[in-house]
């Protein structure tokens, strides 16, 4: 049978069916563009409509599939809103929902991802928590706007040390966990990069390799979510989510360094240097992508 992929078109979900194409599986990609799903993945794919606020999508998305990659849309902020899919999934003979979760998340429940965690295991349906470190994707992504146009990384992490993971590497353990579904089933795997950097080192690093003085200017969590909001014009629930995660790294939640992934794939997890150097193109000045 065939896996259904949840947030296809983004960071971990194109690395999840890429990397499940590449161990032969049948993958149904799913999100709410099917246009832009067609475009990324042709005719290697099925792809489907599939938005967790309209129930009327899930029937399409979930036939002849049995076993889930799942994820929380940025845009939902509410771990209610998956409840519905979920509980619909109980109708199909699903083998495995391999959730992508947090690193630490087993002991903070501020976070959506704890209860949504929680909301699957009392539902009674195998499962598999991925519990990934910050996504190095994070500073190449919604963070390198500061980074290319003031030479500064906006991020209120404080002192703390995060242990940075490649989302291609999330991708790829999440698609060996789906391909054995058996042998992980009912498991948790908290997954990180190979160290843990405070973003002084995170500058240090972008300076080099960008031959600019990159600065961390460490801003505090109210100035950081005023920015985020009123300068940068994002959602107010997406950026709150953001600010609760911050709020994890501070208390040292995020720095854990652990060897899952070489235990998962056989492979070493990729350094934050050499993600930066093969993505050096989203820090220089001049690039708007």
């Amino acid at each position: 049978m065939k896996i259904l992929v949840t947030g296809a078109s983004g960071n971990v979900g194109t690395y999840v069916v890429n990397e499940l194409l590449k161990m032969g599986e049948e993958v149904v990609a799913a999100g709410t563009n099917r246009q832009k799903l067609d475009q990324l993945f042709g005719s290697n794919v099925t792809t489907v409509v599939l938005d967790f606020t309209r129930p009327e999508t899930y029937k399409n998305a979930l036939t002849g599939v049995d076993r889930i990659f799942l994820m929380r849309p940025p845009h939902l902020g509410k771990p209610e809103d998956l409840y519905p899919f979920i509980e619909a999934t109980q109708k199909y003979p699903i083998k495995l929902i391999a959730f992508l979760s947090l690193m630490g998340i087993e002991k903070n429940t501020i976070p959506p991802h704890y209860k949504i965690e929680k909301f699957i295991e009392n539902a009674g349906i195998p499962f598999a928590h991925i519990r990934p470190g910050f996504f190095m994707q994070n500073v190449s992504g919604i963070h390198a706007l500061e980074i290319r146009d003031k030479d500064i990384i906006f991020i209120p992490g404080g002192k703390s040390r995060t242990s940075f993971i490649d989302a291609a590497d999330i991708g790829l353990a999440i698609a060996t966990i789906l391909h054995d579904p058996d042998q992980f089933k009912n498991t948790a795997h908290t997954i990180s990069g190979p160290e843990a950097l405070d973003y002084f080192q995170v500058a240090d690093v972008l300076s080099k390799l960008t031959n600019r003085k990159i600065t961390y200017v460490k801003p505090g969590l109210l100035k950081y979510r005023n920015y985020y909001i009123k300068n940068r014009g994002l959602d107010k629930s997406y950026v709150n989510v953001t600010v609760m995660l911050y709020i994890m790294t501070r208390l040292g939640t995020a720095k854990t360094i652990t060897n899952e992934f070489l235990k998962l794939t056989g492979k070493n997890p990729r350094t934050f240097e050499d993600f930066a150097r093969a993505n050096i193109g989203t820090f220089m000045k001049g690039n708007d992508n």
